[in-house]
């Protein structure tokens, strides 16, 4: 068996401050913007300050995803308890097409009858949209491209930044033209967004939870770059998954030509998977060629 475990999160503190800070000010606002929504009966602001709620539980539930998957491996857990992260990024995928579906809900019921809306709305989204913009880019400072679970808190930053856009226009509207029916219909362009946002999170997350391959492996040139080893004869039982972001995991069966150096063609072939794909925690099993689990035919003739 070879075994290498020298993955490392190189964004993992960079990580997890931007995610305190961000959990700081969109709690703060939070409040503030959940009392200006009652206080100016506008469905808009309470529809972005629904988001930021669950932009607080998201941050927060990333924040201890990431304090979790800090926790090392045991004899119960033996990758650890890295997986949480993903659990995290699922469950904030939920919480954001939830959202979506309660605030679509609501912006019906408006359409039928249209509130009186207060002007304030536009005060308070206006600052929403600053606090967003702050940590949307607090957020973008992090590895939002590799890392899925803060990824889907960049995603309900981003969300809640559409929502204060579409609460500010809706204001332009409501003290230009009286028009009170901008509030249902910026909360339904709002929550539209947000539902692709959260099902491609929840979507993401589901296929690394099912063991799906990465996206940027492609298994047939795993495969020949294996085979083109050489003294490789077959490669089987070739597994690629994601236990969570920023760490694929390879299993392999190699069989081998006889006398060949086994400790050489396991060294090239780590060194191959680390270099060409990424992939810092591989085991390969080498076996002879009069090997049980030979197969019937050579796949790499």
């Amino acid at each position: 068996m070879g075994h290498n475990h020298d993955h490392e999160h190189h964004h993992h503190n960079a990580n997890k401050k931007a995610l305190l800070i961000s959990f700081c000010l969109i709690t703060t606002f939070m409040v503030v913007e959940v009392i200006g929504g009652f206080l100016t009966n506008s469905l808009a602001l309470i529809s972005d300050a629904g988001h930021m709620l669950s932009d607080a539980a998201s941050l927060g539930l990333s924040l201890l995803a990431f304090k979790i998957g800090e926790k090392a491996a045991n004899k119960s857990k033996t990758y650890g308890y890295k997986r949480f992260e993903i659990l995290a990024a699922f469950f904030n995928g939920i919480a954001l097409l939830a959202i979506s579906l309660y605030i679509f809900w609501e912006a019906y019921h408006r359409f039928l009858e249209p509130p009186n809306v207060g002007a304030g709305m536009l005060i308070i989204a206006s600052i929403g949209f600053v606090v967003n913009i702050f940590v949307a880019w607090i957020l973008m400072k992090g590895d939002t491209e590799e890392n899925l679970n803060l990824r889907s808190a960049f995603l309900h930053v981003l969300g809640d930044l559409l929502g204060s856009v579409g609460a500010m226009v809706a204001g332009l509207f409501i003290i230009f033209f009286d028009w009170n029916i901008a509030d249902p219909v910026a909360s339904v362009i709002v929550s539209i967004l947000v539902l692709i946002s959260g099902w491609r999170v929840t979507k993401d997350s589901i296929h690394v939870l099912m063991e799906g391959k990465p996206s940027h492996i492609e298994m047939d040139l795993v495969e020949n770059t294996l085979c083109n080893i050489s003294g490789v004869k077959e490669v089987h039982d070739l597994h690629v998954w994601t236990i969570t972001s920023d760490f694929p995991t390879l299993t392999c069966h190699l069989i081998v030509e006889k006398g060949i150096d086994r400790d050489s063609i396991l060294e090239k072939a780590s060194d191959l998977l680390h270099n060409k794909f990424e992939l810092h925690h591989t085991t390969i099993q080498i076996e002879g060629d009069g090997s049980k689990f030979r197969q019937k035919e050579d796949n790499c003739n």
